[in-house]
């Protein structure tokens, strides 16, 4: 049986669309109720009948760090795609990312060892991979530097190696780093962000870019690769690397705003952030530009996307255009709605 840990979040709603698809009957793990509808969304954008779908998983109240209840839910489990995880650059969130994605990955490999599942599919990111010197292309073997690495980054490379420890304990696993993650549900989360301001038509860009990927494509790499005899390796899962210019006049074209056509530069992310962290200590509310944030916007890595396709053949990356076409015609639809 399945298990999907974050199964009301993106990847993980999308995920468990497909595992229905595909005839499997699913256990996925959830907080609260208004996090089961987040994933009822998402399964409402597929077809008329969802409801029937969605019935189809077995829905259990869990959290990563409650052991007593983890372990209930892994009753029965062969197979865990361990989706949940924190999202936040905030560095006042940085002891709650080691919480959630440090101790309640670990957490997730003790009780995947105690019930002694065969495959353990990991969702990290490219943010845990290293940064090469000079104009070299990231790659899976790229080697990690802890130093001026941002709190989310970090916890997500303690995260995997809490996984490689489960491969120590005889499991196999798979680890994949996907890009920022494109797909349909929230708005005002995550890779969401990007449709929700784009729709604001701003004057400005963020300098450089990064690598992207639709939710598709990171659900079908998750699938093949646990159908798969792959073991014991990471993939990184970028469909194209793209410039932030680049990706925020593709959404303009799609929601019919006028792109940005104005870069901000260095001196003025180094102004922002720091208006931001004033804001942010007056009023209590979290951060949305930091320090290192800003560094990160100074740069920009280019991901080799190759070793999965060359592993799995029957892997290919899906149109990264489409994709984002149709998020947006979903995003003007509930405008409208």
């Amino acid at each position: 049986m399945i298990l999907v840990t974050g199964g009301t979040g993106l990847v993980g709603a999308h995920l468990l669309y497909r595992l229905v698809q595909d005839g499997q009957r699913p256990r996925a793990i959830y907080r609260t109720e208004k996090s089961l509808a987040k994933a009822r969304k998402v399964f409402s954008y597929y077809a008329t009948d969802w409801k029937k779908a969605f019935d189809t998983i077995h829905w259990v109240v869990a959290d990563i760090n409650d052991i007593v209840a983890l372990e209930q839910a892994f009753k029965g489990i062969t197979h865990v795609f361990h989706a949940a995880a924190l999202i936040s650059f905030d560095p006042k969130d940085y002891k709650k990312l080691l919480h959630v994605n440090v101790a309640g990955t670990a957490n997730v490999v003790n009780a995947g060892i105690a019930a002694q599942v065969k495959k353990i599919c990991y969702v990290s990111s490219i943010a845990a991979l290293g940064s090469p010197i000079g104009n070299k292309e990231v790659t899976e073997a790229t080697e990690w530097n802890m130093d001026d690495n941002n709190g989310y980054a970090i916890s997500k490379h303690l995260g995997e190696m809490e996984v490689w420890r489960a491969s120590q304990e005889g499991i196999d696993i798979a680890i994949i780093n996907p890009g920022v993650v494109i797909g349909i549900g929230s708005w005002k989360t995550g890779s969401g962000l990007l449709f929700s301001t784009a729709w604001k038509a701003p004057s400005h860009y963020l300098p450089n870019g990064t690598g992207f990927v639709t939710v598709n494509d990171v659900v079908m790499a998750m699938v093949l690769l646990m159908q798969s005899e792959v073991k014991n390796e990471r993939f990184i899962l970028v469909n194209r690397n793209m410039s932030y210019q680049q990706i925020m006049e593709l959404l303009a074209i799609g929601l019919g705003k006028k792109p940005p056509k104005k870069e901000l530069r260095s001196w003025q992310l180094e102004l922002l952030w720091r208006l931001d962290w004033c804001y942010s200590l007056c009023t209590g509310k979290p951060r949305r530009l930091s320090k290192k944030m800003v560094r990160l916007f100074n740069k920009q890595d280019i991901y080799n996307n190759q070793k999965l396709p060359s592993l799995l053949p029957q892997f290919s990356y899906g149109d990264l255009e489409k994709q984002l076409a149709h998020c947006c015609a979903i995003f003007l639809r509930e405008r409208e709605s």
